[in-house]
């Protein structure tokens, strides 16, 4: 039926009724008007606008629910769709807009792939480059700031001693930010102690406690997905830092069934939901490539959450 159909449908059985009413009610008209009649005829109106407004109201609750889902759909959240029984005008709309979340959805998921792998390659060749250039660099005037305070004197030779403790933590600096562009422990190591050493350096440069949970029995995982579980563990790290105003933060990692479970719970200030910003959706992101899902909730107590659920990979027989 027809959304034309359907509402002249349920407008012809609310007047049909009413004037069935009129017809067989041993109610008449008279002329002046006597004030029971009219009490009768106005709450008579009054009945027949409420079940009009009722039936309407029921025959475009699909579209009520459709402009809804469009006002709130995330395609960062996938898997958002509704209902569509039998057949007519507002069954077909809302099947066509389903079709064109799947669409959406997987032109999302590829356009954030390419963009994510490509963000991945100009940080591995970056992190060369400052390996390479600026690490061999600073070494070697390292080397040369040595040889001529061996040679200098005073007060000269304190000043090249000052000079060599700069430069030694400006090197220092070049590879921590080579690590977080490019954690070669993660392909060299995997992601166990990948982890391990992020939460290490994120400790002594933020002084923040930080503890490990990691089961011993974590499965092997594509390379692909080791890297996303680190960079949501980057992230979430860097916002309990920045934003969370926290003491402690747990990393956990668990193996649960056919999943893997990683979580960055800190006992901050906590998040609000409105407040998602690019650090979280590019998590978001990062999740759809590898099929996870990612959950940002309020941690037990106090603080905030961020859960990465994973499946695991199947082995090929």
């Amino acid at each position: 039926m027809t959304l034309f159909w359907r509402i002249f449908g349920l407008n012809a059985v609310v007047l049909g009724t009413a004037t069935a009413l009129l017809l067989w009610a041993p109610v008449t008209v008279s002329v002046p008007v006597v004030l029971t009649e009219a009490v009768i005829l106005l709450g008579g109106l009054a009945v027949m606008l409420v079940a009009n407004a009722g039936l309407l109201r029921w025959g475009l609750a699909p579209l009520d629910r459709l402009t809804k889902l469009m006002t709130t759909v995330d395609l960062l959240r996938p898997g958002q769709r509704l209902p569509a029984h039998g057949g007519g005008e507002v069954a077909e709309l809302i099947r066509a807009f389903n079709a064109m979340l799947e669409r959406l959805e997987q032109e999302r998921a590829t356009s954030s792939a390419r963009a994510l792998f490509a963000q991945e390659a100009e940080r591995r060749r970056i992190a060369q480059e400052l390996h390479d250039e600026v690490g061999q660099s600073m070494t070697a005037i390292l080397l040369s700031l040595k040889r001529a305070a061996d040679q200098a004197g005073e007060p000269l030779r304190g000043e090249l001693h000052q000079m060599q403790e700069i430069t030694r933590e400006s090197l220092d600096e070049v590879r921590r930010l080579v690590r977080r562009l490019r954690p070669g422990v993660l392909d060299d190591l995997g992601l166990v102690s990948a982890l391990t050493s992020l939460t290490e350096d994120f400790a002594a440069h933020t002084g923040l406690q930080v503890q490990r949970r990691f089961d011993a029995d974590l499965p092997a995982l594509e390379p692909e997905t080791e890297l996303v579980f680190y960079r949501v563990a980057q992230e979430g790290l860097t916002n309990a830092a920045r934003h969370a105003d926290a003491d402690r933060v747990v990393v956990a990692l668990h193996h649960a069934g056919d999943t893997v479970e990683l979580a960055v719970t800190d006992d901050g200030c906590g998040i609000e939901a409105a407040r998602e910003g690019a650090g979280i959706r590019g998590m978001r992101e990062r999740a759809l490539l590898i099929g996870a899902r990612l959950d940002i909730t309020p941690a037990p107590g106090a603080g905030t959450q961020v859960r990465l659920t994973a499946p695991v990979p199947r082995k090929q027989p």
